[in-house]
């Protein structure tokens, strides 16, 4: 696959333009390179209930109904998102109506009138989503093993933010958000799949004429400094369920390390298929859970190994026992040449079936020019995997499972604390 084009638009907001042979549909992904992180606990929320907020109306299309129906009309997909570091929109439609995508997205984020009436409707819908999720114990332990990993840090806070912020906080602060951070130099706009021949002139008539400011008002999040052992190291919710959810996460590399090929390599081996180590000694082997995974997230300054699993409360020590034994094994013998392959295909494959996607490819390119600066192709990705050793692998473990920065959340029938804290030891 042929790299993608870098260009940029007249105020400088860098342009990557990825077409894809055949393709029938396109997509326009808008990333602006904000989120929780970079919330005070006044504001904490900010960054989603923003992006809520684009969806409610413009000077030209009144309300969420205009918009939307103009998409829905077209069969267009189309999506927000926010996380610790980004918030992203993005509309994947018939490639004839390109014009539509692009001036709906520019019109969406830099015209929304943020009327005080959908702000305040808009805070019950912000508090049933927070709603949803704590109820939801597969949902919530993520939140909570973010909270136990990074104390004292933004990134251990919810993106969704408190119910007491979402309720009370003014209009004035989250159009002051907005303007500070949604400016040209945190922009990032990716077209993908059939990119239209006037693609540029499209892009310069709507996201170029955005003006640069004339002074800035956005700050840098503080980077992360990992400490040598965590105090805290595990959050418990009790709640009365069959099934106990549980989250273990150790700290991960960041996006610019060399490593991170190993472990991703590291963490598909480890839970990452049906197959997985994981997988096989807790499910299949013992019968202990229904669902167990391992994953990495490289963040820009850090990064988060995570395995979550919904087990079986009665043998909850006999279940993390068995993790903690897979961990200790990884570090001590190496995988076979035989795992290490299948481990390289499995992640070659995916990357294949996923790449067929247009809003993928956006997602993919426009993520690493924003946080690396540079452009890698999933051929050159895959060769950088390709290179990782068994020994890399186990020395990447060695480097990540390290017991005392090890933090753990539960959420089930529990009181005791004392008695979970020893189940949650890592020896």
């Amino acid at each position: 696959m042929k790299k993608p084009i870098i260009r940029h638009l007249k105020n400088g907001i860098p342009v990557i333009l990825s077409p894809q042979k055949g393709a029938a549909s396109m997509t326009v992904f808008v990333f602006c390179r904000v989120g929780s992180r970079y919330e005070t606990k006044d504001i904490n929320g900010a960054s989603h209930f923003i992006e809520h907020l684009m969806f409610k109306g413009t000077r030209r299309r009144k309300d969420t109904q205009v918009l939307t129906r103009l998409l829905d009309q077209y069969g267009a997909e189309y999506n927000a998102m926010t996380s610790k570091d980004y918030t992203g929109y993005y509309v994947k439609i018939d490639a004839s109506q390109t014009p539509l995508a692009v001036d709906l997205l520019h019109d969406m984020l830099f015209h929304s009138t943020y009327a005080s009436k959908e702000i305040n409707r808009e805070r019950g819908v912000i508090i049933e989503e927070i709603n949803m999720y704590e109820d939801n114990p597969r949902m919530h332990i993520e939140d909570l093993l973010e909270e136990a990993l990074f104390p004292g840090s933004t990134l251990g806070w919810n993106i969704a933010g408190p119910r007491e912020v979402i309720r009370t906080v003014p209009r004035r602060k989250l159009i002051e958000y907005r303007d500070a951070y949604y400016i040209p130099e945190r922009l990032t706009v990716v077209i993908a799949g059939n990119v239209a021949e006037n693609i540029m002139s499209l892009l310069d008539r709507t996201f170029g004429s955005v003006p640069r400011p004339v002074q800035r008002y956005d700050a840098d999040y503080r980077p992360f400094q990992a400490p040598r052992a965590l105090t805290s190291p595990l959050k418990i919710q009790e709640k009365n369920t069959e099934q106990v959810q549980i989250g273990m996460a150790f700290y991960g590399l960041p996006l610019h390390h060399s490593d991170v090929p190993a472990a991703t390599l590291l963490a598909t081996i480890l839970g990452g298929t049906m197959s997985s180590r994981l997988f096989i000694q807790v499910r299949e082997r013992r019968g202990l859970c229904y669902s167990i995974q391992a994953g990495h997230q490289p963040l820009e300054d850090t990064g988060i190994f995570s395995i979550l699993s919904g087990l079986d409360k009665r043998r909850l020590p006999e279940a993390v026992k068995t993790i903690f034994d897979e961990l200790k094994k990884i570090q001590r013998v190496p995988v076979s040449p035989k795992e290490l392959r299948q481990a390289k295909q499995n992640i070659r494959g995916r990357v294949t079936l996923a790449f067929e996607e247009s809003q993928f490819q956006a997602d993919w390119y426009g993520k690493q020019l924003m946080f690396l600066n540079k452009i890698e192709t999933p051929e050159e990705r895959m060769t950088r995997i390709q290179n990782v050793t068994a020994g890399d692998i186990r020395r990447v473990a060695r480097d990540i499972f390290r017991p005392h920065a090890m933090a753990a959340s539960v959420i089930g029938p529990f009181r005791n604390t004392s008695a979970l804290e020893k189940i949650f030891k890592m020896e």
